[in-house]
């Protein structure tokens, strides 16, 4: 069951606020140049986020939440086949005649009239432009010479919210791709052993890319305090932890 969470006083930084709601789900309200961006946290890898006329499910779940109460979408990503990431049942009970579905490579024919992205693919839907940015495994094997997330298969998303730009980086390691990137200003990355990052590998990627808000997320029984410590020393980097389990 999911608990519910109530503050009594807003952290606030010039373009952010968090939001103090009465949803069994902690929200967070982001002030962009296109206008405001809610993000709901789920859980695990689920995401929701509303921006205007747009509702954007990201890898929903139903063992993270009770999709029935939650709004229709207008857009669904989706980061690799993975049953914590794909679940057919919600992606058919959230979408409707005019949602826009984008999967991975590794989701192609899962879920039917879907648009697949490869990594590096670029598209715009529902006004949202969207960039699918690899994630893989460099380090953390399955078997030796199989990695939990191969190379090609799963995507990382960038979106694009007026001059916000929010990276949702699905099961990834710190990968040179990752650490590139550039103009970040919110970052979602995974920290669970054994399938994606410590929390020294999301510091390091951290370091090199330095999104100006980092939310761990998929990240188990890891001690998120251990990444608030290691990044303490980072200026213009804010660290927020949410009940991303």
């Amino acid at each position: 069951m999911k608990r519910l969470f109530f503050f009594a006083n807003c952290l606030l930084v010039p373009f952010v606020a968090s939001a103090a709601v009465s949803t069994p789900f902690e929200t967070d309200i982001i002030e962009t140049s296109a206008g405001t961006l809610k993000i709901t946290f789920v859980g695990h890898g689920s995401l929701m986020m509303t921006h205007g006329d747009n509702v954007i499910h990201i890898d929903p779940v139903a063992a993270e939440g009770d999709y029935t109460a939650m709004p229709k979408a207008t857009l669904i990503l989706i980061t690799h086949e993975h049953g914590d990431h794909l679940d057919p049942a919600v992606i058919k009970l959230l979408r409707t005649t005019n949602t826009a579905v984008v999967v991975s490579r590794s989701c192609a024919g899962a879920i039917t009239n879907a648009t697949v992205m490869n990594n590096g693919d670029v598209k715009t839907l529902c006004g949202v432009k969207i960039e699918a940015v690899p994630a893989y495994n460099i380090k953390h094997m399955r078997s030796p010479g199989q990695p939990f997330h191969p190379k090609g298969n799963g995507n990382g998303y960038i979106l694009s919210f007026g001059n916000t730009r929010v990276y949702i980086a699905g099961d990834t390691e710190n990968t040179p791709e990752m650490k590139a990137l550039k103009d970040i200003t919110i970052a979602f990355l995974p920290m669970n052993l054994p399938y994606t990052m410590t929390s020294a590998m999301v510091a390091d990627a951290v370091k090199a890319f330095r999104p100006r808000i980092l939310y761990p997320y998929h990240y188990g029984a890891t001690d998120t305090s251990t990444l608030v410590t290691l990044l303490q020393d980072e200026p213009g980097i804010e660290v927020r932890i949410r009940d991303l389990r």
